[in-house]
């Protein structure tokens, strides 16, 4: 980036009225700083602690509240060891209270008062964008015809106050502007590069220091008559193509032009559209009398399996093919807002279950085929899921601490509840399954997706020490890595990533795959399945 000038970009496409570039250094900002103070009337209650006997005064207590005042109100009020005699003193049950030992209550005063409360205001912030772009992927890239311009755009949330400027470092290169300011960045390695950005208000502080990783890729796309650019974005504040959330977390963009077919999501659920003669589901149609095998030797059925015979696969075949594309436009609308790449999603379904979601097995269940084990991942892992799934079975107030916070018996009915959710085995419905249920779990599987990539990438950290996951590992070889977890757990994952990175070998999916044990051996046939 030799001779790269910032300033001559920001002032070669011109800025909003509010502002321009300015040669200005740029200082750390303030960072947010408002509070509302709200005059508030209410009682004042005035308590005396006495000692038993001789009603010897020994601390006031003032609170705001109506009844005896609570361990807190004693312990903000009296001294430590007048609080740790309260807390210890037993009730007096005497007839004759002069013989209590001990310490009482008692209420001496009430009036009216005012107080002042404070509360936090809404904080300015930035948002990030592009402009002559257009997304092809959800995993953040896009494609623009024109040299890619990035907006921020300063948001201030307080109706009598605006942004008066943005300001930033490009990889150590200050700049200045208004809102919305128009940044024309330079090519970037594979890696990308690092853009810090603020806005300050007329409030008198600032947003908080937001941060981007961007990479732009210059490329002819095939045309050498006429040039792109693919444009990546990581950052809290981008406004673009949706962006898993498991990207974020491990810090690791795609390959450049986007990620391979089956991490992609494409704009169409025709485009998922599969003709994969599933023998399983084929059976499955034949045993529900979806499709008559009548004339097929042993009604189109293995004796000894539980798939269809050739004669019976070919009987099924138009059914099979419907059945497994029914679920498409779900599984996009799904992959738009989770993230997920739709085509990883179909091709888990797929491998788990052939998207027959009636299987009578107890441990797995569901088109993903989700386990207890798995339940437990999701709740625990994917905090945001777990926080709109808990109260929909248990009481809110008993959901506030996360998953963790419940006790053992609860977490066990947490995840009896989630399993139920996605278990589409129904006696009394068409087929015996309930296809409602199906298409709910489609969501549930994404949310169990995240929450392995997310363990998946922790993983990574601890054993390498990485601040990112993306540092040690790249961005496909990160989401086999949460197959491996999906599939066959933590700690098969965990051991063959201490295994490699022991041996100081390169974390990719090669090494890693290799130094899976005899017992997780099979997670690797797994996800080379799903993968293709």
């Amino acid at each position: 980036m030799g001779g790269f000038s910032l300033l001559a970009f920001l002032a070669s496409v011109g800025f909003a009225s509010s502002g321009r570039a300015t040669a200005a250094p740029v200082s750390d900002p303030p960072g947010p700083d408002r509070f509302s103070v709200t005059i508030v009337e209410y009682t004042k209650y005035t308590w005396w602690m006495a000692r038993w006997g001789t009603n010897k005064l020994i601390c006031k207590i003032e609170v705001d509240h109506e009844g005896l005042p609570n361990l807190n109100d004693i312990y903000s009020d009296c001294a430590k060891d007048d609080f740790d005699d309260w807390v210890k003193q037993k009730p007096c049950r005497e007839y004759d209270v002069n013989l209590c030992i001990g310490n009482y209550l008692v209420l001496v005063d009430s009036q009216p008062a005012q107080k002042e409360i404070s509360t936090k205001l809404p904080p300015p912030i930035v948002q990030m964008a592009l402009e002559n772009c257009n997304p092809v992927y959800t995993s953040s890239t896009s494609i623009c015809e024109l040299e890619p311009i990035f907006i921020l755009t300063g948001i201030e949330p307080l109706p009598d106050h605006e942004i008066t400027q943005i300001a930033g470092l490009y990889e150590e290169q200050e700049f200045t502007c208004g809102s919305p300011c128009r940044l024309r960045l330079p090519t970037t390695g594979a890696d990308g590069a690092t853009l810090q950005f603020w806005a300050y208000s007329s409030y008198g502080d600032s947003s908080q220091i937001f941060s981007a990783r961007v990479r732009v890729a210059p490329t002819d796309a095939g045309n050498p008559d006429q040039a792109f650019w693919y444009v990546d974005v990581l950052s809290s504040q981008w406004a673009g193509v949706p962006v898993a959330s498991c990207v974020q977390t491990w810090g690791a963009l795609p390959p450049i032009g986007g990620p391979p077919e089956w991490l992609s999501t494409p704009t169409q659920s025709e485009s998922l559209g599969t003709d994969v003669p599933y023998t399983y589901l084929a059976a499955n149609l034949i045993r529900n009398g979806v499709v008559d095998a009548g004339s097929c030797p042993d009604s189109g059925l293995n004796p000894e399996t539980e798939t269809a015979s050739t004669c019976g696969m070919e009987a099924a075949r138009e059914a099979v093919t419907q059945w497994q594309n029914q679920f498409d436009t779900i599984i996009l609308n799904v992959a738009q807002d989770t993230g997920v790449p739709a085509n990883l999603l179909k091709n888990l379904f797929a491998k788990e279950s052939q998207f027959w979601p009636g299987s009578s097995a107890k441990s797995d269940v569901g088109l993903g085929q989700l386990t207890e084990h798995g339940a437990d991942t999701t709740l625990l892992w994917n905090p945001p899921f777990f926080n709109q799934f808990c109260p929909l079975v248990m009481d809110a107030e008993t959901c506030a601490g996360g998953y963790v916070s419940l006790d053992k018996e609860q977490q066990a009915y947490a995840r009896v509840s989630l399993i139920r959710a996605v278990n589409a085995v129904c006696e009394d419905c068409p087929l015996g399954i309930d296809l409602d249920r199906a298409n709910f779990s489609i969501g549930v599987f994404a949310h169990t997706l995240l929450a392995n990539c997310e363990q998946a990438g922790q993983l990574v950290k601890n054993v390498t020490s990485k601040p990112m996951a993306g540092n040690a590992a790249s961005y496909e070889d990160l989401w086999k890595f949460s197959l491996v977890n999906y599939h066959a757990g933590p700690g098969c994952l965990g051991d063959a990533l201490e295994v490699a990175n022991a041996e100081q070998l390169e974390l990719n999916w090669e090494n890693v795959s290799s130094k899976l044990s005899k017992g997780c051996a099979g997670a690797g046939d797994y996800v080379n399945t799903i993968s293709k």
